[in-house]
């Protein structure tokens, strides 16, 4: 296990694991992910413990391929205050088996984590919004829906309650003051969900938390906006230079002419120097 701090922690919401999870990575960096993502809660991913465990691979090899795993959206480096008094700081490595972008991994390390994604009504269940449709009968007779019509309204009314309007305050929208007949209530209901519709709700304002992203190969200080890929800029520009091939330096041909600059600058002198004597 890492040293407080330093361990492995996995991102939430993340795809189940399969045999092609990594095939859009190269051959080391799939390997590596695996390996991490195999590895437990906690447990060091930092450069030196990984090359001793991974045998194939030097430190050099490890940090180039953490470096993409970084930049494919698998990993992020953070530093964080922890304490009583949040006055010691350590480092916090998040890895996702499922690649996030940049926008992701900067809503997700100040705090705003994604929701999952509600899962489907049981087979024969109706929803809040169905069911309130369907009661407003026992309310108000006048204000009795048939199940298309439910069906037709229910967008509306969910929409109602996801702003937070509680269920027994929107069942009162729909039979206050009503009309001696209500010959189409369905077509009242409608107008009702849509005319009177309240405002979304404004969004809570999230506390600011003391924490910097690190570049995840330098482990240089800065925002998440500008850790593109979980780097910073003076890396980024050394890893998509990394594998440039430079033409070859003809060494001799340089030295001849550094020498016959030299030679020609001597003689220069010499020659200014008798003139002056």
């Amino acid at each position: 296990m890492a040293s407080p701090g330093y361990g492995k922690k996995s991102a939430p919401d993340q795809a189940p694991r399969k045999a092609d999870t990594f095939a859009h990575l190269p051959e080391r960096e799939a390997y590596i992910a695996s390996h991490i993502d195999r590895l437990p809660e906690g447990a060091a991913i930092d450069v030196k413990t990984l090359a001793k465990e991974l045998p194939p691979y030097g430190q050099q090899a490890i940090r180039t391929a953490l470096n993409a795993l970084a930049a494919a959206g698998h990993l992020r480096r953070q530093r964080e205050p922890v304490g009583d008094e949040r006055t010691q700081w350590v480092f916090r490595t998040y890895f996702s088996r499922t690649p996030r972008s940049d926008a992701w991994w900067a809503r997700y390390l100040q705090g705003d984590v994604p929701q999952t994604q509600e899962e489907p009504l049981a087979r024969g269940r109706r929803s809040e919004a169905y069911e309130t449709l369907a009661a407003l009968g026992r309310t108000d007779d006048r204000m009795t829906l048939s199940a298309s019509e439910c069906e037709e309204l229910e967008p509306l009314a969910a929409e109602w309650l996801a702003r937070g309007v509680p269920r027994g305050h929107l069942v009162r929208t729909l039979t206050a003051d009503l009309p001696g007949v209500v010959h189409a209530p369905g077509a009242f209901a409608r107008r009702r969900l849509t005319v009177k519709m309240p405002p979304e709700p404004l969004p809570e304002r999230v506390p600011v938390r003391r924490r910097m992203m690190e570049c995840a190969n330098c482990g240089a200080p800065g925002r998440p906006e500008a850790l593109s890929g979980g780097l910073c800029r003076p890396c980024h520009g050394e890893h998509e230079h990394e594998h440039v091939e430079r033409p070859p330096v003809d060494v001799r041909s340089r030295a001849a002419a550094v020498r016959e600059a030299s030679r020609a600058g001597r003689e220069a002198f010499l020659t200014k120097k008798k003139r002056g004597c």
